[in-house]
């Protein structure tokens, strides 16, 4: 019987340490399951960055244990590194190269040769979009381009685990869209990513699980529709075409959810909690006109992951939503 594969992020009680006693990391407990996206939240100071540069081999840990794909962050270094990708927000990409020439001299330090290198420089090129950019120096790239070429480096040597640090932040929505359809071509593909975003709309985009760290620790991890579950139901919002039809409809709905109570500022307004969201909106139309209420529109209200970020850390995240003009 085949030994089921380890995790792809395994972390226990990890602490990290700064000069003058502070805790950046703080007995983490922390899993990434094979071939998830795992949106990584905090805020600043959080201890998010830390916790990056552990896992990345850039930092050891004071405590505790991490695995990357199996292998030991501080006494497997070499192993972990061979496993991962990593995109830093700030790449130190030279200028002067072309792209096709970055991703030759990536390929020539993981080991390709010759040929095997050129192919790999030309697939990556293909997949990022940037073939026809590929022998351009880099440094006339926009900044769409350089956050593209950085993913392809990091695939070069086909990475177990592809750590992407805030891998949007400062492009415009094309560029995101285009990034973001990456990253979901890469999930289809099996490989894991652990995604840190100051976007709260890129982490419910792009994200299975998503955790939430501060003051060093875990304060929230699930799904994104589970940690909003968590903060509260789905409003339905119902507008009447009178306040002489807003008793009417409140008993053709009474059935169908949780009633929240009137409002005297909005008096043709109705507002019925259901956990089913937008899958209610057929019933309750259906209840209304049953009973003769003529409405004039429905919304529904959801709990955002913002929602989830202010009730467990107590602040906005800096990047809550996404910039005007973000990709559906």
């Amino acid at each position: 019987m085949t030994a089921a594969a380890p995790p792809a992020v395994e972390v226990r009680a990890l602490v990290r340490e700064f000069k003058g006693g502070i805790r950046a990391v703080d007995g983490l407990d922390l899993e990434v399951r094979n071939g998830e996206i795992y949106g990584f939240l905090g805020p600043n100071g959080a201890g998010k960055t830390t916790v990056v540069r552990i896992l990345t081999t850039l930092l050891r840990p004071t405590s505790g244990q991490a695995l990357v794909a199996g292998h030991d962050v501080v006494s497997e270094g070499d192993a972990v590194r061979r496993s991962i990708g990593v995109a830093l927000q700030e790449a130190a990409i030279d200028p002067l190269m072309t792209g096709r020439e970055l991703l030759r001299m990536q390929g020539a330090l993981h080991g390709l040769r010759g040929a095997e290198a050129r192919e790999r420089a030309a697939q990556l090129l293909d997949r990022v979009g940037l073939t026809e950019a590929g022998d351009r120096r880099v440094g006339g790239y926009s900044g769409g381009m350089r956050r593209r070429l950085d993913l392809a480096l990091a695939l070069v040597h086909r990475p177990h685990v592809l750590f992407l640090d805030e891998p949007t932040t400062g492009l415009d929505p094309t560029s995101r869209a285009a990034l973001w359809r990456e990253v979901r071509a890469l999930h289809e593909d099996g490989t894991t990513v652990f995604l840190t975003t100051q976007y709260l709309e890129e982490a419910e985009q792009l994200a299975d699980r998503v955790g939430i760290i501060a003051r060093g620790n875990l304060v929230a991890e699930g799904t994104p529709e589970s940690l909003k579950a968590r903060v509260g139901e789905p409003t339905i919002h119902i507008e009447v075409a009178d306040a002489e039809s807003t008793g009417r409809a409140r008993a053709a709905l009474a059935g169908l959810g949780r009633l929240e109570p009137e409002s005297a500022s909005a008096p043709t307004r109705v507002a019925l909690r259901n956990g089913a969201g937008k899958a209610a909106i057929a019933p309750v139309i259906r209840a209304l006109d049953e009973h003769d209420v003529v409405v004039e529109f429905v919304e529904v209200e959801t709990p955002t992951l913002d929602d989830v970020f202010v009730a467990v850390t107590g602040a906005h995240l800096e990047g809550a939503g996404a910039p005007e003009g973000a990709p559906a």
